[in-house]
């Protein structure tokens, strides 16, 4: 057994915390789990889809996604020019853990309802 310490790295204190931060950070999954669903879609069909996201960071991550090797970016040298954003194999190789985290998914109402038991112990023990 590995004894972890203070100067240990976090992925050899987790191992699966670069994983985290890559496919889990706040605008990934929602990117991701569109172009899956969707398919290849230009810039403003992900916009419309993922409402909440501003097209500065929806540009970031995408332009990070693409690095990561995740995504994969289709340039069409036309007037006007277009670009098309689609899933590439090493984004679809995440789909079973897309597929078990959404399976999980039916634990939020037991989440819900330990956070309301909580609060309610909180609340009585400040007074």
């Amino acid at each position: 057994m590995e004894i972890v310490t203070d100067t240990t790295p976090p992925e050899q204190a987790c191992p699966i915390a670069p994983v985290i931060d890559i496919v889990f950070s706040r605008w990934t999954t929602p990117i991701l789990w569109a172009l899956n669903e969707y398919g290849r879609q230009r810039f403003v069909e992900l916009e419309r889809r993922i409402t909440t996201i501003s097209p500065k960071v929806l540009t970031q991550r995408l332009r990070q996604l693409e690095r990561d090797g995740l995504v994969v970016r289709t340039y069409h040298a036309e007037v006007p020019p277009r670009a098309e954003y689609e899933i590439s194999e090493l984004g679809r190789s995440l789909a079973p853990l897309f597929a078990s985290v959404a399976g999980w998914s039916a634990n939020l109402a037991k989440v819900e309802q330990a956070r309301h038991v909580y609060d309610a112990r909180s609340k009585r023990g400040s007074r």
